[in-house]
């Protein structure tokens, strides 16, 4: 067990809350700005720094589309994340309910991260490659 000084401390807002340490950029498109919705976001990106520890930077997009032939609202949440080496986009488009979009972006957001997280502490397995025979064995008896 790591001693309490060595460990990693979190950052805490003035309601004991962990802040978000992500930096982090929420552009609201076509749509009235919301504060509900930009604290979901808030909260909803907040939860993906659990998932991977070195994310550089979060671009999060929400936005109405128009479409004249389409009735009703149709939401976009795109989200950019940076990690070390890579950048990885999660988009999600709905109908009628731009919080089910970001729910849904989120979660696709979370499955890249896992898979990244993965990838750098070197737990993905790597397939072996099937083995070459002998070429002087084929044909002899």
């Amino acid at each position: 067990m790591m001693h309490p000084a060595f460990r990693r401390r979190r950052k805490t807002n003035k309601a004991g809350r962990n802040a978000v340490k992500i930096p982090m950029q929420i552009i609201i498109r076509n749509m009235e700005h919301s504060e509900a919705l930009e604290a979901r976001v808030r909260e909803s990106v907040s939860k993906l720094e659990g998932i991977h520890p070195h994310i550089v930077s979060c671009r999060v997009t929400v936005e109405e589309s128009h479409r004249h032939q389409h009735q009703g609202r149709q939401f976009q949440v795109r989200i950019d994340a940076r990690v070390p080496g890579k950048e990885l986009v999660a988009s999600h488009d709905h109908d009628e309910d731009v919080y089910i979009a970001l729910r849904d972006a989120v979660l696709a957001m979370r499955r890249q991260l896992e898979d990244a997280a993965r990838v750098s502490r070197g737990e993905i397995k790597l397939h072996s490659q099937p083995k070459a025979e002998d070429s002087g064995s084929a044909g002899e008896t």
